[in-house]
């Protein structure tokens, strides 16, 4: 069986005995009930994993680290997905699979037909709460690098903060005469995916997004739900670039 994987939000180095923050001791401790002694792997997303050995003293938890392991499990190339806010809880599946499928950022879009609407208050509350989804879901399928979750933004603000001089962005349309593979013919650099609520993107954000150098593209002939989609052409994306 393989060692219980943790993100720890400090830089580690081998040889080294850390005070274990208290809410992953109370995860190993308390929830997993690891015993003194078990062996545990634990990163930093700054790249690579330590194996260590996990101590306890009372409440608080302590783990010996031991070499560092150049252990990567990143696609070889940048895929970023923009998502349309869905509605409920949607959002929670779509950060979770974009971290197993190799995703390394995800931009949430207050878009013009996202049913989800966020005050500041559950704004940041539901922000933490994504983060912490990429980040369990990263200890769970062995990377070692957490996906970047940013703040919800409109699609205006997203693309006038994108270099799109630097990353190939391409709008997911049903009806877009150009298919996915074409598009990544010539792509060599990072791919913005933009996916639209349900519902789809609205026509003044459609506009807004054709005075940007971004291709619309179509993936298949079926139309996809919004948290299928995106989730959908990443994979898409990993296998027609053989990145998998």
């Amino acid at each position: 069986m393989a060692a219980p994987r943790f993100f720890c939000p400090v830089p580690l180095h081998a040889d080294q005995l850390i005070e274990l923050p208290q809410e992953l001791a109370h995860h190993a401790l308390r929830v997993l009930r690891l015993k003194p002694g078990s062996a545990i792997v634990l990163f930093d997303g700054l790249g690579g994993q330590y194996p260590a050995q996990l101590i306890a003293e009372g409440k608080k938890g302590y783990a010996r680290t031991g070499a560092h392991q150049a252990v990567e499990a990143e696609l070889p190339g940048e895929i970023r997905l923009v998502q349309g806010l869905p509605s409920g809880d949607k959002m929670d599946w779509v950060v979770e699979k974009a971290v197993e499928l190799g995703a390394v950022r995800i931009s949430p879009i207050a878009a013009q037909r996202s049913v989800l609407q966020l005050n500041a208050e559950r704004l940041a509350k539901r922000l933490l709460h994504w983060r912490r989804i990429a980040q369990s879901a990263s200890e769970q399928c062995g990377r070692n690098r957490i996906m970047a979750v940013d703040a919800p933004v409109s699609l205006r603000e997203y693309l006038a903060q994108a270099n799109h001089a630097e990353q190939l962005t391409l709008l997911c349309q049903p009806e877009a005469p150009q298919t996915l593979e074409a598009a990544l013919s010539a792509s060599q650099g990072p791919i913005a995916l933009l996916v639209g609520p349900e519902g789809g993107w609205s026509d003044e954000e459609q506009a807004e997004a054709a005075r940007q150098p971004i291709l619309p593209v179509r993936f298949g002939n079926r139309v996809l739900r919004t948290e299928t989609a995106g989730l959908a052409l990443i994979s898409a994306v990993s296998a027609l670039k053989r990145w998998i």
